[in-house]
């Protein structure tokens, strides 16, 4: 009991130093307004403060990326990183790399390898696993680039890269590279471009007798188009 206090007053005086500064509460007000956007089920900043386990995830990692610099932190940041893993759900290496307004939601199992690299704006939902498929201590594991949107379960596996503005599905597993604006989803994952919603020109639209002259129609979908779309909001914001 008496480590456990210990451990929350080193924390609480951690945040204190944290918050006495500029650039920190300048991070914490953009986590906290990314939550908003990407949350609906947000409703202010102390609840997410208090109750969003991703939130928390990340910020710790922040820390201990920077310990994970020096050589002689590297053990007591790979130690803690563990501590942060029972008390969040989410497992994230100090090594990776990530961007800013990084999003978890439903923050549990998640599993982020030590070579990943995570753009800007990227959001994760709960079970996703950027994990590496070799044993050499090299680059391993996936990279994600800005506004990409994983999947609830999907695995990422290997030094693949997923461009800009792409999406996974959810359980979806990807071992090869996702082109920008683009959409991966299946066993292994099939990527195709993102719908856009109009009729692509190779195809036309057919007529038929029945149809009232001035009667919406669904137009016929490009056979390298994609039948599904995972539409994220807040990208677009």
């Amino acid at each position: 009991m008496k480590a456990l206090w210990t451990l929350a007053a080193a924390a609480a005086g951690a945040a204190a130093y944290g918050l006495s500064r500029k650039g920190v509460r300048e991070a914490l007000r953009e986590d906290l307004d990314t939550v908003q956007r990407r949350d609906p089920a947000a409703s202010n900043d102390f609840v997410s403060i208090l109750s969003y386990p991703g939130l928390h995830a990340i910020w710790a990692h922040r820390g201990l990326h920077r310990m994970w610099q020096h050589d002689e932190l590297k053990i007591p940041a790979r130690l803690l990183s563990q501590v942060v893993r029972t008390l969040t759900g989410v497992e994230i290496h100090p090594g990776a790399t990530i961007g800013r307004r990084f999003f978890i939601d439903h923050a549990n199992g998640v599993v982020i390898g030590e070579t990943s690299e995570i753009g800007d704006d990227v959001m994760l939902y709960h079970q996703v696993t950027l994990g590496g498929t070799s044993m050499e201590k090299t680059k391993r594991h996936p990279t994600l680039g800005n506004h990409v949107l994983v999947g609830s379960g999907a695995k990422i596996l290997g030094p693949v890269v997923v461009g800009d503005n792409s999406s996974v599905g959810a359980n979806a597993v990807v071992v090869k590279d996702v082109a920008p604006d683009s959409s991966a989803v299946g066993i292994p994952a099939t990527v195709r471009p993102k719908r856009t919603g109009a009729a692509p020109e190779s195809v036309p639209t057919p007529k038929t007798a029945s149809a009232a002259p001035d009667a919406k129609r669904t137009p016929e979908r490009a056979s390298d188009e994609a039948d599904f779309e995972l539409f994220d909001p807040a990208i677009w914001i």
